[in-house]
């Protein structure tokens, strides 16, 4: 059985974002993604406590294509050590499943 995962970062603006969720969609590397913001995010960043507004980017993939996926992610992130993060699916109806394996394989 497949591992499907949910993974997501966080971009600057929308723009960014939704150029990282096109390219890797579009490449087969997640079935679907999803911008959405913008969020208010409170952080630690060099040493200094920092707020700001980001955009949320979630993405549907295999196991198999994570590794590809997330290097997509950081070769084309606007930020030099971005966030990525996954978890795994552990359950989603089978027929919605089966479309995201469908959707990263290598054959339309």
């Amino acid at each position: 059985m497949a591992v499907h995962l949910l993974v997501t970062t966080t971009t600057p603006d929308r723009a960014s974002g939704a150029k990282i969720a096109g390219s890797a969609v579009a490449a087969r590397l997640a079935a679907t993604a999803q911008v959405t913001g913008p969020v208010a995010s409170f952080f630690w960043h060099v040493g200094e406590q920092g707020e700001g507004e980001e955009w949320n980017v979630t993405f549907k993939t295999t196991g198999t294509r994570y590794a590809e996926l997330e290097a997509h992610i950081i070769a084309e992130h606007p930020w030099d050590k971005p966030e990525v993060t996954a978890v795994e699916l552990v359950r989603g109806s089978a027929d919605y499943l089966r479309w995201v394996e469908t959707s990263t394989g290598s054959e339309p």
